[in-house]
């Protein structure tokens, strides 16, 4: 038995050492440029959150817009571009909105819940005088 666990022991120490062929399967992954496009919107009349975005990739060459509504009203617009020359560059635009937009806001007071006392009359009763006889024991 002893024999065993040693024979065991051994070929798992060979095994974790690197020592037995391992078979790697190595991928190679054809270079291509990077593509995509895609775009978003939020428009929550609820809460005033209004944006949108889009953009697209061509290799290196990255080309995008997003929108949103700042909180003095105006709109901010922003067209960017991205490419290996030229880096970053964006170009910011600030639009006033035709019409207002107005947040709607939910304003929660708290509730005071007033528990009354009960209420007390008070009632003139009659006193009546009773006279106990008194019992002395001497």
């Amino acid at each position: 038995m002893a024999f065993k666990f040693f024979l065991l022991s051994a070929l798992i120490a060979v095994a974790s050492a690197g020592l037995l062929p391992v078979a790697v399967k190595h991928v190679e992954y054809a270079e291509a440029p990077a593509e995509y496009q895609f775009q978003y919107s939020v428009h929550d009349d609820h809460t005033g959150d209004i944006k949108s975005q889009q953009e697209e990739r061509h290799g290196d060459n990255v080309v995008g817009q997003y929108t949103l509504i700042d909180a003095d009203g105006y709109r901010r617009v922003v067209d960017y571009t991205a490419d290996e020359h030229n880096g970053f560059n964006a170009v910011v635009r600030r639009e006033p909105l035709t019409q207002k937009v107005v947040k709607a806001v939910k304003v929660v007071a708290p509730v005071q819940h007033y528990v009354s006392a009960p209420v007390v009359h008070k009632v003139a009763l009659p006193v009546a005088k009773v006279a106990y006889p008194t019992y002395y024991h001497h």
